[in-house]
């Protein structure tokens, strides 16, 4: 107990601290940090940060759910969720336990592009921290009786998520738009894909994608970088090289003209709605710009939205639009939900909305208010250890760098209103759209008919997205 509390109270600590500076023109500074790629591929990113006596680690394996096999969409979750679940040396009860008593974190997940894992330890345990999270990373195991147990859960999970459409919508949307393109499998599978994976598949992924070559591994806190890096070379030197294949991850289309899914709940008196297209990679150039303009239109409380769907009309509790940034284009989104008798209402000025960002666009001093609250949200995003190692890992994964940060505030500084006009035409769709509707079909079938020339329908008791 007492390793917990002090572990908390520095965490509480750490909270509080702003680690980025201010650069000479006022923009934000990233803290510096150390490269360093071991001789069998493996990056290592190093960021001494002595406020507290924490260290966090973030690292990244480059393969998520594109890298799933079809038919086996939820293997890279898997994998990411079994890797404390038993090593060769631990069991996943002897880890919790050592984790408990040094009070320290460590867990892994799969997105679409990549896996992360992140872990954290107080100073004095490091030496018992690294010797986990190394065991965890190049030893698991994969016992057939925790991925058994963890399948039974998650396909469960699935089905009970269903229950709670604002859950699965998301995975509707994305399986509807991006159709047999990797991005429109779901990253944690269905029932269907999970019930066919064996430990066999499990074991083949690791084997495959989890190289040093494909892993970050970034490192921020209270050390000596020089001290690290012997440390980290001493643990990950060893593992033998072996080159991770590529994922071939095709650009995806975006939908020329409307259409429409509407999944079948019955017994729903709401109806949730996503509306969209593609979007933009996490590369683009605009995507700055995008956030400034995304910010007025559906990013924050008093945007364009939820002004009139919700603080006005009361036709929902939330409305609110976002572009995801991927190795390739992720989806570009607008969501929100109201009563089954308002669902033709709520579309219909929810596509006002859209046109009028068309027709009017933004003022200046729309764009101001934009810029101030960006610039206002930003830092506690990169403050405590844990973000910093996240982002500094994120950046190596998408060949970006330290400008990521430091030109930010320049970046939106620099915008007019040219370029919001410039950007909403481009990257705001108007007649190019993807609806998905998951509600009450008796009720909203025949408002859904309005959008689109041609619906297409599931019930959502049918596995699968």
């Amino acid at each position: 107990m007492k390793r917990l509390l002090t572990l908390s109270l520095a965490a509480m600590m750490a909270i509080s601290i702003a680690v980025p500076s201010k650069a000479e023109n006022g923009d934000l500074k990233l803290p510096p940090y150390k490269k360093v790629k071991l001789k069998n591929g493996m990056t290592l990113l190093l960021m001494e940060q002595r406020e507290v006596p924490i260290i966090s680690f973030d690292f990244i394996i480059k393969a998520g759910s594109v890298a799933d096999p079809a038919g086996k969409e939820g293997l890279a979750s898997l994998a990411a969720g079994l890797l404390r679940k038993g090593t060769k040396t631990r069991s996943a009860d002897q880890l919790s336990a050592e984790l408990d008593f040094i009070g320290g974190q460590l867990g892994a997940s799969a997105d679409n592009d990549y896996t992360e894992g992140a872990a954290e330890f107080i100073k004095k345990d490091l030496g018992k921290g690294l010797e986990l999270l190394t065991d965890v990373l190049l030893n698991p195991t994969f016992p057939q009786d925790e991925l058994t147990k963890m399948l039974k859960q998650r396909i469960d999970g699935i089905k009970s998520a269903k229950d709670r459409a604002q859950s699965v919508i998301g995975n509707y949307f994305e399986s509807y738009l991006y159709g047999d393109h990797p991005y429109g499998r779901s990253s944690g599978g269905d029932e269907r894909s999970l019930a066919a994976i064996t430990r066999e598949d499990v074991v083949k992924f690791y084997q495959t994608y989890y190289t040093p070559s494909g892993t970050i591994l970034a490192v921020v806190g209270d050390f000596n970088t020089a001290e690290m890096e012997r440390a980290l070379t001493e643990k990950f030197g060893a593992w033998p090289a072996r080159q991770m294949p590529a994922i071939k991850l095709p650009d995806a289309m975006p939908f020329k003209g409307k259409k429409l899914l509407l999944v079948d709940k019955p017994d729903s008196t709401q109806t949730y709605y996503q509306i969209g297209n593609l979007g933009i990679n996490r590369t683009n150039p605009d995507r700055v710009y995008i956030q400034v303009v995304n910010t007025l239109f559906g990013g924050r409380f008093t945007s364009m939205l939820n002004t009139e769907l919700r603080i006005e009309t009361g036709l929902t509790y939330g409305a609110r639009s976002s572009f995801s940034q991927r190795r390739v284009r992720g989806p570009f989104v607008i969501s929100t939900f109201t009563r089954n008798e308002k669902t033709e209402e709520a579309i219909d000025r929810t596509l006002g909305i859209l046109k009028r960002l068309h027709e009017k666009g933004i003022t200046e001093e729309e764009l101001k208010s934009a810029k101030n609250y960006i610039k206002g949200q930003y830092p506690p995003r990169i403050e405590t250890s844990d973000q910093l190692a996240s982002l500094i890992a994120e950046l190596e994964a998408y060949n970006l760098d330290a400008s990521e940060v430091s030109g930010f505030y320049a970046r939106i500084d620099s915008m007019t209103l040219d370029d919001a006009r410039r950007i909403i035409k481009q990257y705001y769709p108007i007649d190019d759209l993807v609806f998905v509707l998951i509600g009450k079909a008796s009720e909203i079938e025949s408002i859904a008919k309005k959008y689109a020339p041609k619906i297409d329908t599931k019930a959502i008791s049918q596995p699968g997205f």
